[in-house]
């Protein structure tokens, strides 16, 4: 038996012996697999398990999706950002609609013509739901063989990128695609974890040349840290004859189409309050006032740790008409209806201190 042959082996085994009970893996419906793979993308899995349940519960099918509002895709994907990928999502169950009668192709090529389908989830696509033989390549299979070969690439470069594809497709079983690339991601997430890796629980420490020659813990090599980039924003609730001003954010922009209370980035030698005024203006052309502090948000996007200053405003006069200039639509609507609307993570931690302390 070959060293291939046994690791093909020693991770099959020990794959039937530990993979958790995960909802996708009960039938491995394709549809299902798609969503498990785009939620869990920078995601715990213990989330994306709770939201892959309330997401199959209001969108069991492709055609209940495809004739669902991006609003309500939104909605039901509110809290796990990165929102362009559920806005794909919706695009492609439209796509699959029109051109594949409802039903994701097992074709590779075609899957990955797909909005927002890449190398990977396209492979892990064909081969958990449809079992084709094709190698996939994620972050926890990347940091396993580093480790399992050694490989001393810069992670993220091409040529190491070429180096664990070459490798995945080497290892791959014929016949097995769909329990070995689990297999492989399993292990990933429960033994060789980026920090403090169970190596004496691991089915394939034997043949690990970083293990043997103690490399371990600089494999893959590390990656320099990147500095937090902090930014300040300000934005007001607006309330006017027992109503509540919401935008929804233009399509293509940073979080797009979700919607929001007026507000943007504070200025240099800006107080929050007259950022607020500002931003009112040049967003809506309504001239508020700001009446008190509500509370800051602090809450993290890639990079950046945006704090966002939170204050009750009111109009200067009874206009309520607003001239949009960085939205593309607008509603007045009371307050118990806030939890119909998806809005971005600083938004939504601001309308939970709301609902909290009762101060709408």
């Amino acid at each position: 038996m070959t060293t291939t042959d046994k690791l093909q082996k020693a991770l099959l085994i020990w794959f039937d012996k530990n993979q958790r009970d995960l909802p996708w893996r009960h039938r491995y419906e394709p549809y299902q697999i798609w969503i498990s793979e785009i939620m869990a993308q920078q995601t715990q899995m213990d989330r994306v398990v709770e939201y892959h349940n309330r997401w199959m519960n209001s969108f069991p099918d492709i055609l209940t999706l495809a004739k669902s509002s991006e609003d309500q895709v939104l909605k039901c994907w509110e809290g796990l950002g990165y929102y362009s990928r559920a806005r794909n999502i919706y695009k492609t169950a439209k796509l699959l609609i029109d051109k594949h009668n409802a039903t994701l192709p097992k074709n590779i090529t075609t899957l990955l013509s797909l909005p927002g389908v890449g190398p990977y989830t396209a492979g892990a696509i064909a081969s958990i739901a449809y079992e084709k033989d094709v190698a996939v390549v994620d972050a926890n299979i990347e940091r396993i063989f580093s480790r399992l070969f050694n490989i001393d690439l810069i992670p993220g470069s091409p040529e190491a990128k070429r180096e664990y594809w070459q490798k995945a497709e080497a290892l791959l079983p014929k016949g097995e695609s769909r329990n070995f690339n689990q297999a492989l991601m399993e292990l990933g997430a429960l033994v060789c974890r980026p920090k403090q890796p169970n190596c004496s629980v691991c089915p394939v420490s034997e043949h690990c040349i970083a293990l043997q020659h103690d490399l371990i813990s600089v494999r893959p090599i590390p990656k320099k840290s990147t500095k937090t980039i902090p930014v300040n924003m300000a934005t007001g609730v607006l309330m006017h004859k027992g109503l509540l001003f919401i935008q929804q954010r233009l399509a293509d922009d940073v979080w797009g189409s979700l919607w929001e209370f007026p507000g943007g980035r504070m200025k240099e030698d800006e107080t929050a309050e007259k950022t607020v005024i500002r931003e009112y203006m040049e967003e809506t052309e309504l001239a508020v006032r700001v009446d008190a502090k509500i509370t800051t948000t602090i809450h993290h996007y890639t990079r950046y740790k945006v704090t966002l200053h939170c204050y009750f405003v009111s109009l200067k006069q009874d206009e309520s008409d607003p001239v949009l200039h960085a939205a593309q639509e607008f509603h007045w609507i009371p307050f118990e209806q806030i939890d119909q609307y998806a809005f971005p993570a600083g938004h939504r931690k601001l309308i939970e201190f709301m609902n909290a302390n009762k101060l709408a």
